[in-house]
């Protein structure tokens, strides 16, 4: 049996960050992956992905771009590359074709199996982030088994679907960017609406994220939020990660030629039910934009930034379009249908008592219940930034001292 300090689980971004930390302090541990460095960049992201977030905004412990487009988005290959590059600066100990099949309480500490041997260790953390498996509904089981149905994680580009119309479900980040290239490609394209988050692009001269990030928006911590769970539960950024900077939402689409319709509620006898809440979607997201554009402007009047920073004309309001209260996928030809329904997390090899009623892990900031037992990049996990490339490092580095000092307790009661 192999043994060491610390087990980390993942080689993501999450799982590199805690490992540069870990091997800043000194504490011996070692990287178990599934597949390789950033393997679900590598096979789990479609062709055209981009980071949401600017290249300079891609800070990790003791690393950084220093490219010569700062400003750009790095494409899914560059992120790979970029994770690479990271993970060899400092010769993680990165255990590649290493599936986790089983954690277990092994007093003192814990006994990982895997697909290449067992693992004793002090301490686990579980770092397979929060983009685990896509989630689909039930409502999917009841759809005609003709209907050729995917999702975000085995979709590539717009070629491997079949010719015709197409049903995305979810305008999210992820859904109205496979609803624009799909349209673009010419097979004509419904979007179901449910919640979302609209952002331009830019503002006042600067990239959103910037101001965003210059405001300690990014950073703030769960204690300062009012509702962290209601925080936890909002949908991702309506953002694209676009060289032109250009902004992307239901409006954009609509020029495009994209149907917005309501929210999928049901199958019915052959028909999707729709929810008649669209006006309301649209006009909850328009409030929550203008709210923090808001706060954009009075930081940049408070800090006196006002003369290289003028008013700029705000986003127009997204048409709201008539939609049906039902949508018949045979008769709108219809026989492709996305889910891009947001993510869920599954531990099917954790047997530990850590996992609540839904299958979360039980945590506050990342420690479990579970002396030992951690888990890093979670949606919203100490930080709005928690479960960002650039921002998981600060949770790292929590966890990290939380890891030395309790070796330490360890080895003092041990001498």
């Amino acid at each position: 049996m192999n043994r060491t300090d610390v087990i980390v689980i993942g080689a993501g971004q999450a799982g590199l960050a805690m490992s540069r930390l870990l091997s800043d302090r000194g504490i011996d541990h070692a990287i178990l992956e599934r597949g390789r460095v950033a393997e679900r960049w590598r096979s789990e992201r479609w062709d055209s992905l981009h980071l949401l977030t600017p290249r300079w905004q891609s800070r990790l412990p003791r690393w950084s771009y220093l490219g010569p487009d700062p400003d750009g988005y790095m494409t899914r290959v560059e992120v790979t590359r970029y994770l690479e590059d990271y993970s060899r600066s400092f010769s993680a100990p990165v255990h590649s074709r290493a599936a986790v099949t089983a954690v277990e309480r092994d007093h003192p500490g814990f006994r990982v199996e895997t697909t290449d041997g067992s693992w004793h260790a002090a301490s686990v953390v579980i770092a397979t982030g929060h983009c685990d498996l896509p989630t689909v509904p039930a409502i999917a089981a009841a759809l005609a088994p003709d209907v050729v149905q995917v999702v975000p994680t085995a979709y590539r580009h717009p070629g491997q679907l079949p010719e015709g119309p197409v049903l995305v479900v979810g305008a999210s980040s992820t859904g109205i960017q496979l609803a624009s290239e799909i349209e673009r490609s010419g097979r004509h394209v419904t979007l179901a609406v449910g919640g979302h988050t609209r952002l331009p692009r830019q503002y006042r001269g600067l990239d959103i994220m910037a101001w965003l990030d210059t405001m300690g928006v990014l950073a703030e911590t769960a204690s300062r939020v009012w509702d962290v769970a209601a925080s936890r539960e909002e949908p991702s950024l309506q953002l694209i990660g676009d060289e032109g900077h250009r902004s992307l939402d239901l409006g954009v689409l609509q020029e495009q030629g994209v149907r917005i319709v309501g929210r999928v509620l049901d199958v019915r006898r052959g028909q999707l039910a729709l929810a008649n809440d669209l006006a309301e979607s649209i006009g909850h997201a328009e409030t929550k934009m203008h709210h923090l554009l808001d706060r954009v402007d009075r930081f940049i009047d408070v800090s006196g930034l006002t003369p290289s920073f003028p008013a700029s004309a705000r986003p127009r309001p997204v048409p709201v379009p008539e939609s049906p209260d039902a949508l018949d996928l045979t008769q709108a030809s219809i026989r492709t249908v996305v889910w891009a329904t947001g993510y869920r997390r599954e531990y099917p090899w954790l047997h530990v008592p850590v996992l609540d009623d839904r299958g979360e892990l039980r945590h506050e900031g990342g420690i479990t219940p579970e002396p030992g037992l951690y888990a890093l990049g979670l949606y919203f996990m100490r930080r709005r930034n928690s479960s960002f490339l650039d921002g998981v490092g600060a949770d790292a580095a929590d966890l990290a001292d939380d890891i030395e000092r309790r070796l330490l307790r360890r080895r003092h009661v041990a001498a």
